[in-house]
């Protein structure tokens, strides 16, 4: 498959949020283009999702790839990882697998994490049934409950599926986390005192993260990328880290940005890849609604307040922009 010629300058250039945080879209292969863009130790947060080879209509990539030709892929994207994260960084890998193959999550995050320590484990929880009697008295329901959206499955031989995974690598497997960064409230207020780590009534969320995708009315519209993950679940890992200790965020699947986006919020500076320019164009609308960021081909504006003090750091107008390249590299990130 051709790739996507590299550029100079990035697909785009923003300023985001209300802190202005710089954002750069590459239009390439994040194989090539992580350590093409990225100076070794120059990113403390790599949150992402690749394709899972589940035969998904992408724009600009054919998920399809036999089995071992795609491990072997996720093998090379965990070593273009481990040359720009730095030794304290976070690497949060997101990955599903269809019912009918139970094992593809295991597989790729192995292949992937190779080059570091797996040090949690979180269950992204989409889709939820309660029942009123196992969630007790404090919960008040008047009746069993289900929230959230699942897609149906036609099958006597399996459940459908209702989590995806978070796979937590770091390079050595020690290190410090946030975790009442993304707390909730303890039920029982009296373990706010008898617990020395209860700072402010909360307690760590634990590795079941319940995120429901909100409610799509017009597919196009409301979900223009086949695989997204909503800006939420980005936002939560950066968090979980510590947003203080975050020089630079990476996605190299950013698809239509949710992981910019989650960026944004939180003063983050980005950087994204991806080898699909509809799917880029798409990301620069969404993080201009969100923060009033500069469109490609806009006049130069002010420098940033912030920069990342290691790794050259690009800047310009759109690169020219092709028709659609197929590449090895995908989007599924959203």
């Amino acid at each position: 498959m051709p790739r996507p010629m590299a550029s100079e300058e990035p697909f785009a250039h923003l300023e985001v949020g209300p802190g202005r945080s710089p954002v750069d879209l590459w239009c390439e292969d994040a194989v090539a283009g992580l350590p093409r863009r990225l100076g070794p130790g120059s990113v403390d947060v790599v949150v992402t999702s690749p394709p899972y080879n589940r035969r998904i209509r992408y724009g600009a990539y054919a998920d399809n790839r036999p089995r071992d030709d795609y491990l072997g892929w996720m093998r090379q994207v965990g070593a273009a990882v481990a040359r720009v994260l730095s030794a304290r960084g976070s690497f949060f890998l997101n990955v599903g697998g269809a019912p009918s193959d139970p094992w593809l999550p295991y597989d790729a995050a192995r292949e992937v994490g190779r080059p570091f320590v797996l040090q949690n484990v979180i269950h992204w929880v989409k889709s939820i049934a309660i029942d009123r009697a196992a969630a007790g008295r404090a919960a008040a329901l008047d009746r069993d409950l289900a929230v959230g959206h699942y897609q149906p499955l036609g099958s006597d031989r399996y459940v459908h599926g209702a989590l995806e995974y978070v796979f937590h690598f770091t390079p050595h497997g020690d290190v410090p986390l946030d975790r009442l960064a993304i707390g909730v409230p303890y039920q029982d207020p009296s373990n706010v005192a008898r617990w020395a780590g209860a700072r402010g009534g909360l307690r760590c969320r634990g590795n079941t993260w319940f995120l429901p995708y909100p409610t799509i009315r017009i597919a196009r519209r409301d979900r223009p990328h086949p695989a997204s993950f909503p800006p939420e679940l980005p936002e939560w890992c950066l968090r979980l880290h510590g947003v203080g200790r975050i020089r630079r965020a990476a996605d190299p699947f950013v698809g239509i940005g949710s992981s910019a986006i989650a960026a944004a919020r939180l003063g983050v500076p980005f950087v994204g890849f991806d080898v699909d320019p509809e799917y880029l164009r798409l990301a620069v609308d969404r993080l201009s609604e969100a923060g009033g960021g500069r469109r490609p081909g806009a006049s130069e504006p002010a420098p940033p307040a912030r920069r990342p003090p290691t790794a050259p750091r690009r800047r310009g107008a759109a690169a020219p922009r092709g028709r659609t390249a197929r590449s090895t590299t995908g989007s599924a990130s959203d």
